[in-house]
């Protein structure tokens, strides 16, 4: 009588243990569907996070931090000024060219008045050769007609007369030729100093240009924000002595995207204006809309600093990831968005039986 419960208990627990097999069996056909169903319709990713554009602040110039007008995390509008550097030694560059500029135009003023005074005495000079020229002619036909009245037969000019005559003739041509020579020497002289003054004007311009750089050096202590954007990563003080190219801040500006790192097995069905789910780690349960925007004209390692070259050593064929830049929707909450910042990790899915947007448009 005892065998008969041990009996019953027997197929009890045979069909329990067929029961829990076939829930088993039946799970794990759920889940291989499942992961069937989600292989061959979707694609998903989580090598994925916000990216953005990021504006590194730097001076242009050397100085000494007289002014921090920002603080951690502020947004900031292009224009506004965000650090002042001591100016005193750019201000004193600049009315030191000034004042050189002050000295080339004075002489400028002093060359021009020069060339006016050689000018006006080169006509002078002019006007007396022309009398000079007269003279010559009147005593050049004085000594042919003496002489011309000496060759007759009656002799009506005596020699002495005649030697006079020729002496002022040659006196006259001296005295031209001598006033030809001193308009020579005026206009050397006005040559002279016109290149003294293009020389002066040639250094007014090198003045110029010099001063137009010191007013840009000066102006660069004022360093201002080139962008819209939030405050970021600062490493400036009151007092600091920075260099030319040296990170100050930066500026985080409005706008992000997700950057997803598809395999390059993932990206057949993968095109522009697809409709994205996205998931970031800071929400959990949010679900965010997004679409894809444009894919990365060549892989993550193609952008690396050393890029592998598979021509040398040993190959390893390694699934290769593209960037796929997502970009939220329009229609995304702004306060939400406002609080999505570059550097946080994100899930992407795209579902592959939407409509291609190609085919929409058409």
């Amino acid at each position: 009588m005892s065998d008969t419960p041990q009996a019953a208990q027997a197929p009890a627990g045979a069909r329990k243990a067929k029961l829990i097999l076939a829930l088993i069996v039946i799970a794990g056909l759920v889940v291989v569907g499942r992961m069937w169903w989600r292989g061959a319709f979707f694609e998903e990713t989580d090598n994925a996070y916000v990216d953005g554009y990021i504006s590194a602040i730097a001076p242009r110039v050397d100085g000494v931090v007289t002014r921090v007008l920002f603080q951690d995390n502020q947004i900031v509008r292009a224009g506004d000024v965000l650090v002042e550097l001591d100016p005193a030694d750019n201000a004193v560059r600049v009315e030191e060219i000034k004042a050189q500029l002050l000295e080339v135009d004075a002489q400028l003023q002093r060359l021009a008045a020069g060339i006016a005074r050689d000018e006006a005495s080169v006509r002078a000079l002019r006007a007396e050769a022309d009398r000079h020229q007269a003279r010559l002619k009147r005593y050049r036909l004085d000594a042919e007609r003496q002489l011309a009245l000496r060759n007759q037969e009656i002799k009506a000019v005596t020699a002495t007369e005649l030697d006079a005559a020729i002496a002022a003739r040659d006196a006259a041509a001296a005295d031209y030729q001598a006033q030809q020579e001193k308009i020579g020497a005026a206009r050397a002289s006005v040559e002279q100093t016109r290149a003294a003054r293009t020389v002066q004007q040639a250094r007014q311009k090198v003045l110029a240009a010099r001063l137009h750089d010191a007013e840009l050096q000066l102006a660069y202590t004022t360093i201002k924000a080139p962008v819209d954007g939030r405050v970021g990563n600062r490493s400036v003080e009151v007092g600091d002595h920075v260099q030319k190219g040296q990170r100050l801040l930066a500026i985080i500006q409005d706008g992000v995207w997700v950057t997803a790192n598809f395999k390059e097995t993932q990206l057949r069905e993968l095109v522009p204006g697809q409709q994205v789910s996205i998931r970031l780690d800071t929400f959990p349960g949010e679900r965010l809309a997004g679409r894809v925007d444009s894919l990365a004209p060549a892989s993550g390692a193609k952008f690396a600093l050393l890029p592998p070259e598979n021509a040398t050593g040993n190959f390893t064929k390694i699934v290769q990831r593209v960037p796929v830049k997502i970009t939220f929707a329009a229609d995304t909450p702004a306060a939400l968005l406002a609080r999505v910042v570059p550097g946080m990790s994100a899930l992407v899915e795209i579902d592959l039986r939407q409509e291609s947007p190609e085919t929409a448009a058409r």
